[in-house]
């Protein structure tokens, strides 16, 4: 649990997670709010499987 808590990219996905859900609130909803939603989820599945992937090389 430690690897996905003080990895950097997990927590860059984090951040900007709450970024996200900010703008999904507050701004106005087009096609390019879909399309940071888009990239923010294929960026936290990038770095889960960072971890999973350097985790099973230990």
């Amino acid at each position: 649990m430690r690897k996905f808590l003080f990895n950097g990219a997990i927590l860059s996905s984090i951040f900007s997670g709450v970024s996200l859900l900010k703008s999904l609130t507050a701004g106005p909803r087009d096609w390019r709010l879909l399309l940071t939603a888009v990239a923010w989820v294929a960026t936290t599945a990038i770095a889960i499987g960072n971890v999973v992937d350097a985790a099973n090389d230990d």
